[in-house]
């Protein structure tokens, strides 16, 4: 009886990437089972999620907390891990549990934790159907009223509602300030539209499949100056991981993606987008430092 030989993966560190690339958007405290009745559960491996990363070259991961009692559960997981900083919103699939009191209680907590840096993400998602649109659009238009209040960044979810979203942004007069794109997997046209608002849009593991050709032709004309890479890890693994647990580590794919489409070094890709993370999320620049 054959046996199927076991396909052999290239580790994200033989790249040898230098210090000082950003995850910019990971769910570090998402099993990849994803959420259990409980809520989020915590990974066991997180050691080993963040050796990894470092070993490829992450300097700083971007956590994602999908609400305040997510973040309430998991803050503690990263108390001795100040490589990780904070983001939170209220998904637009869970928009049925918004409600004033819980935009006020996020809205403490910003205001206690400085590892906070960004409201996110939200947005508008319509590939589901967990949220009506008019209870995802009001969630939206709170959290960016949020946003604007406290003076702090926005990450954008949106999918299958692009031009939705573009509307309600346009209308809450978002152009201009501090905003990512998450996940971004559009064409040059939806690229240009983001950019021409002063936006920023960070590129997802996809970026690297191979009929992937829109989204390669948008990275292509994207100014280096406003584009991040993530993982949205467990999800999304790049080639030549794809289908397997994605983890910050392997970001460095995606880098290396966004080199080739663009004709540039790897190391110039990872440490620029690596800068632009910083600057967008107000951290130190260096990333390293923060983990020094």
């Amino acid at each position: 009886m054959s046996r199927k030989k076991k396909k052999s993966r290239p580790e994200p560190e033989t790249l040898e990437l230098p210090l000082g690339g950003v995850d910019s958007h990971a769910h570090l405290d998402m099993r990849e089972s994803g959420m259990d009745q409980d809520g989020h559960e915590l990974p066991d491996d997180l050691d080993e999620i963040l050796g990894a990363a470092r070993r490829a070259g992450v300097s700083c991961v971007g956590n994602v907390f999908l609400g305040p009692e997510a973040y309430e559960r998991g803050k503690a997981l990263f108390a001795d891990r100040p490589e990780v900083f904070f983001i939170l919103g209220i998904h637009p699939t869970s928009a049925l549990d918004y409600t004033f009191a819980r935009l006020e209680r996020m809205r403490e907590q910003f205001r206690q934790d400085v590892r906070l840096r960004a409201v996110g993400e939200i947005g508008l998602d319509f590939y589901w159907d967990d949220a009506p649109p008019e209870a995802q659009e009001t969630a939206l238009r709170a959290q960016l009223g949020l946003a604007r209040d406290l003076e702090l960044p926005v990450v954008i979810h949106s999918r299958d509602a692009e031009d939705q979203t573009l509307r309600i942004l346009d209308e809450e007069d978002f152009s201009g300030r501090p905003l990512l794109w998450h996940c971004f997997g559009r064409g040059p046209e939806f690229a240009e539209a983001v950019l021409s608002r002063g936006w920023h849009l960070s590129i997802p593991g996809p970026v690297t499949y191979r009929k992937n050709e829109a989204l390669q032709r948008a990275v292509a004309m994207i100014p280096m100056d406003r584009l991040l890479v993530e993982t949205d890890s467990p999800y999304l693994a790049p080639e030549p991981w794809r289908g397997k647990r994605n983890h910050p580590a392997l970001c460095a794919f995606t880098a290396a993606k966004i080199a080739e489409i663009k004709g540039l070094d790897p190391a110039t890709v990872w440490v620029q987008a690596g800068k632009n993370a910083c600057r967008f999320f107000g951290l130190p620049d260096p990333c390293s430092q923060a983990a020094s």
